[in-house]
């Protein structure tokens, strides 16, 4: 029967997927808190943030590709007992994202001058400034983070990393409210308390993660971080090659976001903060998408290591499926009760909050139309990360993203005169397209693609 044939892959898939979800949606919770509490203290910090955290993502989206991109080549090396693979590429996976994360300080410190120059108030441009000047030194944490978390996902032991990760969020929430507000006697901080209360839980589950995979039983033969110190030009090179393109696919498609925001702030301060709103909700949902994206990364690479076709395409359906069925929860959500899910964003006693709602309840619509395209379009890209294809996503990303999306977003918003509802007109457009051909080359390409069976066990 069908249903038999897939079973074993759906219980693994979400013993696997749901432990990754659950660490994405913390991290997104702590990111969820930071803008409610913020909210709740000014409408120019709200804006500030919803920018100053764009900034931040772009450079972060960047590094990431060497810890995402290691996750699949991790998971074949260990369905083929190669441990030394397993050490050099994940070791160097880390050094690469420690570089990366030292090199993009400048920017962060400087940004308020990037931001001017694409057109941002004064005062939102300032006020975001200082909260990079200090959030920017967390960049090492979470791409450290990133790293290990794809290091133990591919050995499937993602739990433990929920567990710090929740417990991030009320630390998070206790040190805003003391730093933002001004609390127990701590200075009223505002924006920056934001950033200080961020790094200080960035750091704290970076030291949790890296003492648990140094712990982990399973994970002690692989000795990681044994003479951590030594490079291995070979397989840097390799973690680098691999990572870079899966780095410039995130910062295109984070761009088309980033892009939306820098463009929604030409139009006004009140309406940014609005559609930082309704992105971060729609933000909360994608995390669903990529910790089955994480999901299928390992599934797909553990069939490459096996050299096993029928297994790949049986547990990628499972996975797509499954995706599915979250996106269509989030599209009947986002339909049914938008100004619920806004207002817990703002203080209903603040004069500007009517407005605020009823604005980002407009757009909630939009976000519910590219709930589809967005979970097709990160399913796909974690299936080609399995099988190591990097290089033809990156050109997709730019072209569906870049050409299509960005264009599309400012014709509409600024040509045609539609406003917002262009702007998010705009994602809609570059994300279908995105989803469509890359959905294509997996199923096209690798799924179709001549493979030697191998015994294994789902």
């Amino acid at each position: 029967m069908t249903f038999d044939r897939y079973a074993p892959h759906l219980r693994a898939t979400l013993a696997l997927g749901l432990p990754l979800v659950g660490s994405h949606l913390a991290r997104m919770a702590i990111s969820v808190a930071d803008t409610i509490m913020v909210g709740w203290y000014g409408v120019n910090e709200l804006a500030a943030l919803v920018i100053a955290v764009s900034f931040f993502n772009i450079l972060f989206f960047l590094g990431m590709g060497f810890g995402i991109g290691v996750m699949g080549v991790i998971a074949a090396a260990i369905a083929r007992d190669d441990e030394t693979e397993v050490r050099r590429s994940a070791r160097m996976a880390l050094w690469l994202s420690i570089i990366h994360a030292i090199v993009m300080l400048p920017l962060l410190w400087h940004s308020e001058t990037i931001l001017l120059a694409i057109g941002q108030a004064p005062v939102v441009a300032e006020l975001a400034q200082d909260y990079l000047r200090i959030a920017g030194f967390g960049l090492l944490a979470v791409l450290c983070q990133l790293t290990l978390n794809s290091y133990l996902a591919a050995m499937e032991r993602p739990q433990v990393v929920l567990w710090i990760t929740l417990a991030g969020l009320p630390l998070v929430i206790f040190l805003n409210w003391v730093m933002i507000f001004g609390n127990l006697g701590v200075p009223e901080l505002g924006v920056e308390g934001a950033a200080v209360a961020a790094i200080i839980v960035q750091f704290l589950q970076l030291a949790a993660i890296t003492a648990y995979a140094a712990w982990l039983p399973v994970a002690r033969k692989y000795h990681l971080f044994k003479r951590f110190w030594r490079p291995d030009w070979a397989y840097m090179r390799k973690v680098f090659l691999l990572g870079l393109p899966i780095g410039l696919t995130m910062v295109a498609e984070g761009g088309l976001f980033v892009g939306s925001n820098v463009m929604m702030g030409w139009i006004g301060t009140r309406e940014l903060a609005a559609h930082g709103i309704a992105l971060q909700l729609a933000s909360i949902t994608f995390m669903l998408h990529l910790g089955m994206s994480n999901a299928a990364t390992v599934r797909v690479g553990q069939a490459k290591g096996w050299g096993d076709g029928g297994w790949m395409r049986d547990a990628a359906v499972t996975v797509t499926v499954v995706s599915v069925c979250i996106a269509l929860i989030a599209v009947a959500t986002f339909i049914l009760f938008p100004r619920a899910l806004v207002g817990l964003y703002l203080d209903v006693n603040h004069p500007e909050t009517p407005a605020l709602i009823d604005f980002a309840t407009g757009l909630m619509f939009y976000a519910a139309l590219f709930q589809m395209a967005d979970a097709l379009q990160v399913i796909a890209l974690g299936l080609l990360r399995g099988v190591q294809d990097t290089r033809m996503p990156m050109v997709i990303a730019g072209i569906s993203y870049w050409l299509v999306g960005i264009p599309v977003a400012y014709g509409l918003a600024f040509v045609l005169g539609l406003g917002p509802k262009g702007l998010w007109l705009g994602l809609v457009a570059g994300l279908t397209l995105a989803a469509t051909l890359l959905m294509r080359r997996f199923w096209r390409g690798h799924a179709r693609g001549d493979w030697t069976p191998a015994p294994s066990a789902v």
